[in-house]
């Protein structure tokens, strides 16, 4: 008997509940910093054929929509057949998984009545995976460090031992590796036996039409936001800061009736250096961006996420080929949204928000090479910051916070617990947001330095160095981001790799987002406001606002 609508609903609304504490399980669970502090996972629960049903709302764009479609590539090469109670999958290949090495994928059947019935799936950023780590220098995806193929991580609830010596022999942080690979297993179990327990309480023994409603439901809902769209084909190129040279992303947005699809045509060519983005990564970006927008009501899962078809010319840096180097593949590909966002302005100008910061500005630190000579300690550890988001038609833009990726900034107190550095400065950059009429985020003024007497080195790849995010509508731009070592230090380049020597400090500036409108329409009370607060200082209210509050 086919359960009524407002069953279908209830345990649609018990699924989501059910999710959100799997995701949960992995955060309390990990090791990492970036994972348990930053939110840096996915979770998701899928039915027998691979089709994602929920995802918890922690998470990233990047792990979310590449897991959506990583469950039916790991479904199809794993037989249900051959699957026990127990098992579980596990893969980091980028093109399979969420596009660079870090991250690790866990796949989960989940059995009811000697069948398989769904899967559970996560995924998370480990902090070190051998090679040459995380930064952008690697010549192909062999100096990144260890590719795992799809293969079995449990069987029956038995580790595979020599599997996980592997990985803990291939990183300089191999407890936290072990660690953060068992908070992944709780995750995908903990997902596993709430959902048996679920479908044990509504008396259901399998998710056919539960998944069947909830994929209908969000198709049509997002069908009926996409034919209300104005149909046509828009374009847009960005220029981005590159490694060693400017690159140029484009793209062409195409409303149709029944669906929305982005081409990446004419877009450069793959860099020689590790910022390549596989097109599974930059499709996670691409189609949250437009979700944000379309439909952003309507939860994400196969039905949502079915209507959005995104291309790209094989070789181009946004659909980059095997064994291209990807280690920093999130440089470019979070700046996919303000890419499209380009496109869908002109079909949307009042709806969409002034490009931001945009890409995380995340700071990779490690012991130098020559740690054990000079009696350095060994660590690896990857922080997260964030620049301020572009204005929105009619809000101001958010201040150092990560859009798109939604990671949360690193916390200072947690760091230096668990790495040797001293941060000496954390603060909001004044002025950094662009002027409009509503005015661009701010980015961040950060200092730090070796808690001892060593050097550490620094692995950069960030973007808005060059090109800062852009205002709209009259709009200003944002400031633009900028590194160096000491007050008076040179600046570093966006990308590359940096030794800090001992007592040096690393200044690290995150770029503002752009502004919306034009700056002197701004409310004089929010203008008046931002003077107070130190975001605006009066010479800027003066000269870029041409009003003195």
């Amino acid at each position: 008997m086919t359960p009524s609508k407002t069953k279908l609903q209830v345990m649609w609304n018990r699924l989501l509940a059910v999710v959100e504490e799997q995701g949960q399980a992995l955060i309390r669970a990990a090791f990492s910093p970036i994972v348990r502090e930053c939110g840096d996972i996915s979770a998701g629960i899928f039915d027998a054929e691979g089709r994602m049903l929920a995802q918890a709302v922690t998470g990233t764009p990047g792990h979310i929509n590449t897991m959506a479609e990583a469950v039916r590539t790991m479904v199809a090469t794993f037989a249900a057949e051959d699957m026990k109670p127990g098992d579980i999958y596990l893969t980091n290949d980028p093109w399979i998984a969420s596009g660079h090495l870090n991250d690790f994928l866990l796949m989960m059947p989940v059995f009811l009545n000697g069948r398989v019935i769904g899967y559970t799936s996560c995924t998370s950023h480990l902090v070190d995976l051998g090679g040459l780590g995380m930064g952008p220098d690697g010549a192909d995806i062999y100096d990144e460090g260890l590719l795992i193929p799809p293969c079995k991580l449990m069987s029956e609830g038995r580790i595979n031992t020599l599997l996980m010596e592997i990985v803990k022999a291939n990183s300089r942080e191999p407890v936290a590796n072990e660690g953060d690979i068992y908070a992944l297993i709780a995750c995908c179990e903990a997902g596993a036996t709430r959902l048996a327990q679920m479908m044990g309480e509504f008396g259901i023994s399998d998710l056919d039409a539960l998944a069947d409603y909830i994929i209908e439901t969000s198709r049509s809902g997002t069908l009926a936001a996409i034919s209300a769209l104005p149909k046509g084909t828009w374009r847009n190129r960005l220029v981005v800061d590159g490694y060693d040279a400017e690159i140029t992303l484009q793209a062409a947005l195409t409303i149709a009736e029944d669906h929305l699809s982005v081409d990446f045509a004419g877009t450069d060519p793959c860099c020689s250096k590790g910022i390549n983005v596989p097109l599974n990564y930059a499709t996670a970006y691409t189609v949250f961006a437009l979700r944000c927008i379309i439909g952003p009501e309507i939860p994400n899962n196969a039905g949502s996420l079915e209507p959005f078809r995104v291309t790209g010319p094989a070789g181009c840096i946004l659909n980059a080929q095997a064994p291209a180097p990807v280690a920093m593949r999130h440089t470019l590909g979070q700046m996919t949204p303000d890419l499209v966002y380009g496109c869908l302005s002109q079909a949307l100008p009042d709806q969409v928000p002034a490009e931001g910061a945009s890409c995380m500005y995340d700071l990779p630190l490690r012991h130098a090479a020559d740690a054990d000579a000079n009696g350095a300690p060994h660590f690896a550890i990857e922080l997260v910051f964030n620049g301020g988001t572009g204005a929105r038609p009619t809000l101001d833009g958010l201040s150092a916070t990560a859009f798109p990726s939604g990671v949360w900034g690193s916390q200072i107190e947690t760091t230096e617990a668990a790495a040797p550095v001293i941060f000496h400065s954390r603060s909001l950059r004044p002025d950094s947001g662009g002027a409009g009429q509503f005015r661009g985020g701010l980015g961040q003024h950060i200092e730090v330095r070796a808690a001892h007497d060593h050097d550490i080195m620094l692995f950069l790849s960030v973007e808005r160095v060059g090109n800062p995010a852009k205002g709209r509508h009259g709009g200003m731009d944002g400031a633009k981001g900028r590194i160096r070592l000491g007050a008076d230090g040179a600046d570093l380049p966006s990308k590359g790799t940096f030794r800090i020597e001992a007592g040096k400090t690393l200044i690290f500036e995150t770029p503002g987002g752009g502004g919306f409108g034009p700056p002197e329409t701004r409310d004089t009370a929010a203008l008046q406001d931002d003077v107070d607060a130190g975001r605006v200082s009066a010479e800027a209210a003066a000269t870029l606002y041409r009003s003195q509050p």
